[in-house]
């Protein structure tokens, strides 16, 4: 008889959240060859990568991990040194614990995930801290500001009224 061996490879697909902080852009990209996702495996919150190994349209782009989540939703925070998840008691404006319905001065014990980027992670945040080439909706539109002023006077200098009418 043959001894067959089966190995079965777990398929890391991770989404990539990518922010452009000056137009308030926001783009997620799904990464499934492990190949690529290496360049963030073992880096901490705050780290900053060089992404030009994902392929030509990034080229010059430097991306910042702000955080993440793993594959059952719970979140990464940083501080914590570990790249497993972790209970931790947490009190009322910590992030990671709501605290709906929390007394003054009572903690409670949350599950969250260490700073260190791990194969578990499924959803992972970044910001660009330097652009490269113009990526489709990520890099190519103006900051649009939807809020117009408030006092009367400067809303008569924005359409060039007269205080009369």
């Amino acid at each position: 008889k043959k001894n067959i061996l089966f190995f079965i490879k777990i398929l890391t697909i991770m989404k990539l959240n990518i922010a452009n902080p000056k137009n308030g852009a926001q783009k997620i990209i799904d990464i499934e060859n492990e190949n690529d996702l290496r360049i963030f495996f073992d880096k901490k919150i705050t780290n900053q990568i060089d992404v030009s190994s994902l392929g030509e349209e990034w080229k010059g782009f430097i991306l910042k991990i702000t955080g993440g989540q793993d594959k059952q939703g719970f979140p990464m925070k940083e501080g914590v040194l570990s790249n497993k998840r972790v209970r931790l008691l947490l009190s009322k404006g910590a992030s990671g614990c709501r605290g709906f319905g929390m007394k003054k001065g009572e903690k409670v014990r949350k599950s969250v995930r260490g700073c260190f980027v791990s194969p578990e992670i499924a959803i992972l945040n970044l910001l660009i801290v330097k652009e490269g080439k113009e990526i489709m909706g990520l890099t190519d539109s103006e900051k649009r500001s939807t809020a117009g002023p408030k006092r009367a006077s400067k809303i008569r200098k924005l359409f060039h009224l007269t205080k009369k009418k």
